[in-house]
This record gives structure tokens, C-alpha cells and sequence, in this order.
């Protein structure tokens, strides 16, 4: 199994007050005339691979890590794509500015991605991860997906082109409101699910642990 490396802290903006809705507002930077998104993070590179069997994680980079059944909780870090069988756990940890999207698959396994809204170096970017982890449930039934974290900072546009994909000259669209449909619309379409399976909630900083 190759070495596995510290987990990257999701960026960490300023926190803003919740509104009567009780979702975190996006942080956001008046600089030069561009409105800009502001995080802070210490970058790491983090363990990925291509489409995997169950099990596997899965990312641009080229490693494999794999839950043999005897490990029942598995680490989704930002940019990852993994799975868990039936009966295990996944944690994502330190979720602060990101959104976490978990598949809970008919045959009771679970398959994950933890979206970052800047990339980690040799990870999937916001516009990349839901095709992955389309990859990785391949044509298995879905019974549920689950859209949690930061809700707040994210446009559902973030999923198609990523922050880092806007040039010099660019307006980069930043969420005035929380927006949960379309978050979940965007999500159902990228993972080509019926919307109604779809839910989103906003939860506070912290380790996202799914049972």
C-alpha cells in the first residue's frame, strides 16, 4: 500500500455571520476591481488514482489505496474520490469551505467525493469531480445523494468551470445566497441521478463523518 500523506485542511476564509437561513455567505475580497474568493490553506499532495474497483481511491495522481473489508472507515481528503462497501464509514475531514457529495448505492456501499473549491495539487478540481466519481459508481443503482458542507460558499457553476480556470479579465460568479437547488441540480446532472434523489445541507466546520 503506497505511503499515505497529511490530509490538506479544506481553505479556511474568514467566517461570515449565517443569515436567518442559518447558511454559511460566501467569503469574498474587493481587489483590483474583481471580486475574488479568499481562502487560506497549507497545500499537500494527498493519494489519488484513476477509476478503481470498490474500494479503491481514486484521483489524478497514480496511487491506490484500498479498504480490504477488515477496515471499515475510509478517509475522503480534498480532491478524492472514494468507496466503501456495505457496513463501512467514510470521514471527510476538516470540511470548512468545501462541499462533500456521497452516493449511497442500493447494495448499501457508499462512494464519495470531497470538492474543493481551490485544487490540491494532483487532485480533481471542482469542474472534474463529479465525473469521477460518476466513474466510480459506474452503472450501479443509486438509492440516495447526499450534498453537505459549506453550502453558503459555493456557486453550482464551480462544478462545471473551476475557480482556476478563469483568466485575467474574467468575472469569477460568487454565490450572493445560498443556493441548495442548484446545487442539487447541478449535482443530479453531473452524476446523471434523478434530482429527487438529491439532498443538500449546510453543517458547521469541522470532520464530516457519514455512517
Amino acid at each position: 500500500m503506497p505511503e499515505q500523506r497529511a490530509p490538506r485542511p479544506c481553505p479556511s476564509p474568514p467566517r461570515s455571520t449565517a443569515g436567518p437561513s442559518g447558511f454559511r455567505a460566501a467569503p469574498l475580497l474587493a481587489a483590483g476591481g474583481r471580486v475574488l474568493l479568499v481562502a487560506s490553506a497549507v497545500l499537500a499532495l494527498q493519494l489519488g488514482a484513476g477509476a478503481l474497483p470498490a474500494g479503491a481511491a481514486t484521483g489524478p495522481g497514480g496511487g491506490t489505496a484500498v479498504s480490504d473489508g477488515r477496515t471499515a472507515t475510509v478517509r475522503i481528503t480534498e480532491g478524492q474520490v472514494r468507496e466503501i462497501g456495505p457496513g463501512g464509514t467514510i470521514v471527510y475531514p476538516s470540511v470548512t469551505s468545501c462541499l462533500t457529495v456521497t452516493v449511497r448505492l442500493r447494495d448499501g456501499g457508499k462512494a464519495g467525493a470531497h470538492a474543493s473549491l481551490f485544487q490540491v495539487p494532483g487532485e480533481y478540481r471542482s469542474d472534474a469531480i463529479l465525473a469521477a466519481l460518476r466513474r466510480q459508481v459506474g452503472g450501479r443503482a443509486v438509492g440516495a445523494v447526499e450534498v453537505k458542507g459549506a453550502v453558503g460558499a459555493w456557486h453550482p457553476g464551480y462544478f462545471t468551470k473551476a475557480v482556476e480556470s478563469y483568466g485575467d479579465g474574467e468575472a469569477v460568479p460568487y454565490p450572493t445566497r445560498p443556493d441548495p437547488e442548484g446545487l442539487a441540480a447541478a449535482v443530479a446532472e453531473g452524476l446523471g441521478t434523478p434530482r429527487s434523489v438529491v439532498t443538500v445541507e449546510d453543517l458547521p466546520d469541522g470532520d464530516l463523518v457519514v455512517r
